[in-house]
């Protein structure tokens, strides 16, 4: 079952199915939310054992395999 970030939970209890005319917005609130959620994650990995760039990799995979997107 797919998990749905913050954003994705409030623009489905507004919207429902929303139109076109707001995807822009959504994704920047998506993209948004995702970095939030990228930089805390950083700044509790406080064993730096993980460097930069595998950091950001796994980061990117776990985002990705447990919202089931793509969108930044």
């Amino acid at each position: 079952m797919k998990k749905q970030t913050a954003v994705e939970w409030l623009v489905e209890q507004m919207f429902g199915e929303h139109t076109k005319a707001w995807q822009k917005q959504i994704d920047q609130a998506k993209a948004m939310e995702k970095e939030q959620m990228f930089a805390y994650a950083k700044r509790i990995n406080i064993t730096g054992l993980a460097t930069e760039r595998y950091f950001t990799e796994d980061f990117e995979k776990y985002y990705n395999e447990t919202y089931n997107t793509d969108t930044p």
